[in-house]
């Protein structure tokens, strides 16, 4: 048997890899040059550090829709991250592409959410407006460059290029003279992201993988939380209609729970194929032989038929006044912008009040948009119980905790 640790042989998967696909022995390496690892190919090492972030763990106690202490049955970033990240490695092993680059930028693409979802994200957006901005994708890329803090030679997870790219790009090219966000800005300078070309298929199967996990379970958690019934999806949605009705001639005697499971699972499966037929077809048309035909084609290769898009649509419709914007999310919007607004004039008026390692960041002279910066990253990082009980602190006339 081959010695392990004298392989140079690191491209492996569990499939074969179309022509398209990225592979991990030609891989554009990574910014801080490392040896590789004997027995995990330089995508699963990025999938790895992901995981084994601090920001990643953080996701368990941020929310996704409903405030995580609300109930323990409702997704909250973790688990929605982790459904993505499943959808993900199904859609790249049937295209034959890299599932551990897809997985890998599954895994990333919410690392930098704020406490209390995009309610929360909203909020920093105003605060930061006059301070060079805040948007999750951006401080998901400057988590993994800059904030974390786990190697003695340099700051970041130092993933590979093609996981940066996905992360940067997994919905698709920066138009010629966009604006670039704070830390993307920084980041090109060092290492050229090629910003106007489309991502590798990996990534875009990430991308849409994100689509179907949050349509199908914010339905979910919508019907169980009672905000709507099947009966009311079904009226404002075809697509659902239709499966509800094939369910219920399939199993007409289920109720309650395994009903909404059952319709919920179908609605995964009708997703999930219509993409990959669809994304089949894509390719089929433009016969990608490389990595690099898939960049310069000119268009996305993975997504939903038209129909499907359609129906898709009409989700989101429905979604958006019976969830998004109904009372009881509306309550904790309150709370939200309320919290994380108090807590960041705070710091911004008094920045010594930080914790010490957050005032090690600080600079030295009086530099407002730096000072912004390092209290957004302080804020964006804490989960909803972190953000609450650091509010009680500061604000409370009696400390709870």
């Amino acid at each position: 048997m081959q010695n392990l640790e004298q392989s140079n042989d690191y491209n492996y998967c569990a499939l074969p890899l179309a022509a398209y696909a990225c592979r991990p022995d030609m891989s554009r390496g990574r910014l801080k040059p490392e040896a590789e690892s004997a027995i995990r190919t330089a995508f699963q090492r990025d999938r790895d550090r992901i995981i084994h972030s601090g920001a990643f763990r953080r996701l368990k106690h941020k929310t996704q829709v409903f405030v995580s202490h609300e109930g323990d049955h409702f997704r909250t970033r973790l688990t929605h991250t982790l459904e993505v990240a499943q959808i993900a490695r199904t859609l790249a092993r049937a295209l034959l592409v890299n599932e551990d680059l897809s997985e890998a930028v599954a895994l990333a693409h919410d690392l930098g959410h704020p406490p209390f979802a995009h309610m929360g994200e909203d909020k920093l957006i105003e605060c930061m407006k006059d301070y060079g901005g805040f948007e999750h994708n951006d401080q998901s890329l400057r988590i993994v460059t800059t904030l974390e803090e786990r190697y003695p030679e340099w700051n970041g997870l130092n993933l590979s290029w093609e996981t940066l790219e996905g992360i940067v790009k997994h919905n698709g090219p920066l138009a010629k003279g966009q604006p670039l966000s704070h830390t993307l800005s920084i980041v090109q300078k060092d290492w050229d992201l090629r910003l106007d070309t489309w991502p590798s298929v990996e990534a875009q199967v990430a991308a849409i993988s994100d689509d179907i996990a949050y349509y199908s379970h914010d339905i979910e958690d919508g019907l169980f939380e009672g905000l709507f019934t099947l009966d009311d999806v079904a009226a404002a949605s075809p697509l659902f209609k239709n499966i509800l009705n094939d369910r219920k001639t399939r199993w007409p005697e289920l109720t309650g729970a395994r009903r909404i499971h059952d319709v919920v699972r179908e609605i995964y499966g009708r997703l999930v194929m219509d993409v990959l037929e669809e994304s089949r077809a894509r390719i089929k048309a433009v016969k990608p032989q490389s990595v690099e035909d898939v960049r310069k084609c000119g268009k996305c290769l993975v997504g939903f038929s038209a129909p499907m898009t359609e129906h898709v649509k009409a989700l989101r419709a429905f979604l958006m006044p019976r969830m998004y914007h109904h009372y009881t999310v509306r309550r904790m919007r309150a709370k939200a912008e309320r919290i994380l607004g108090d807590l960041f004039n705070h710091f911004m008026e008094d920045p010594l009040s930080l914790p010490d390692d957050w005032q090690a960041r600080l600079p030295r002279v009086g530099d407002k948009v730096t000072r912004a910066r390092t209290v957004a990253d302080y804020i964006s990082g804490m989960t909803d119980r972190m953000a609450m009980v650091e509010h009680e602190k500061i604000f409370g006339l009696y400390e709870s905790l």
